[in-house]
């Protein structure tokens, strides 16, 4: 069965549109908060002193992590295109 182009292009432009949310800072930064909020709460239940602070430890990871794999991906991409 073939598809029409009009079912392609609107297939391949909802894909683009996954890869863009995948990437985009409203995911991340919706991610963080969210992480946050279950840190603080878990952190504040078990009484661990200054838990505000705490919980920004495993935001600020997810935050460097998903923000220098970009660039590791890059260099790899490029490494490995070259074999």
């Amino acid at each position: 069965m073939t598809e029409s182009l009009e079912q392609i292009t609107t297939r391949n432009h909802a894909k683009d549109i996954d890869k863009a949310w995948e990437t985009s800072w409203t995911r991340k930064l919706t991610i963080a908060i969210i992480t946050y909020a279950s840190a603080l709460l878990f952190l504040w239940l078990i009484k661990v002193p200054e838990p505000y602070f705490a919980a920004l430890v495993p935001v600020g990871g997810f935050l460097l992590s998903t923000s220098t794999l970009a660039p590791i991906k890059h260099w790899w991409v490029n490494r490995s295109s070259q074999n």
